[in-house]
């Protein structure tokens, strides 16, 4: 039951953080392997080769400084839509280890499913904060997910109770927030419309419209 448990809390706990910051959590389990602190299963031990590491760590550093910026903070969450909830699968996948291809596919499912969450929170969390003309706030979400990567997933490791615990809590607030923020970008959408002469073209569409017969 307590492998298991552990089992469960890794293979979520990797789809979880795939969907916030997808190089951080590979440079974590990648570490946690290679120093020899975490026996991965044998599906994540290649996250512990050093080119996958250097690779990791290349692209960490670059969405470091990237997720920084407004705006263009957007334009790279928009980009790894198609990059962190494959990656969020994959390593659910495999932190399953080799005990079937039923038990690998659910958790591929649960794992990506949960990063494609995680993902949309952040994405859409980080395109209200882009409203804001200071950028402090963005850097204080930036460093609040990273810290959040590696929190949670030491968590899921030393702590796999707590941290399933702490899971259920986090969708709950999930299917409770993602409605908000949607409706909060329609309402950007709809006012970046006007700005670039949406809202114009209509009103002069409706002056253009006969008056109505008595």
């Amino acid at each position: 039951m307590e492998n298991l448990t552990q089992t469960l809390a890794l293979s979520l706990g990797a789809g979880w953080a795939s969907g916030i910051n997808l190089y951080a959590a590979v440079l974590v389990l990648g570490y946690m392997g290679m120093s020899g602190r975490l026996d991965l299963p044998e599906g994540l031990e290649i996250l512990s080769d050093p080119l996958v590491m250097l690779a990791a760590g290349v692209m960490y550093l670059v969405e470091f400084f990237t997720d920084k910026i407004p705006g263009v903070d957007t334009v790279w969450d928009t980009i790894h839509t198609f990059v962190r909830i494959p990656a969020g699968a994959m390593l659910a996948a495999g932190a399953v280890g080799d005990v079937g291809s039923g038990a690998e596919l659910a958790a591929a499912l649960m794992g990506g499913g949960i990063a494609a969450g995680t993902h949309a929170a952040k994405a859409g969390t980080r395109a209200l904060i882009n409203t804001s003309p200071e950028p402090f706030s963005n850097w204080t979400a930036s460093v609040l997910e990273d810290i959040g990567v590696v929190t949670g997933l030491w968590a899921a490791l030393n702590h796999p109770v707590l941290f399933l615990s702490a899971l259920v809590v986090f969708v709950l607030l999930l299917i409770w927030l993602l409605p908000r923020l949607w409706r909060g970008l329609k309402r950007i959408f709809a006012t970046l419309g006007r700005w670039f002469g949406g809202g114009d073209r209509q009103a002069a569409a409706e002056k253009e419209q006969p008056p109505p017969r008595e």
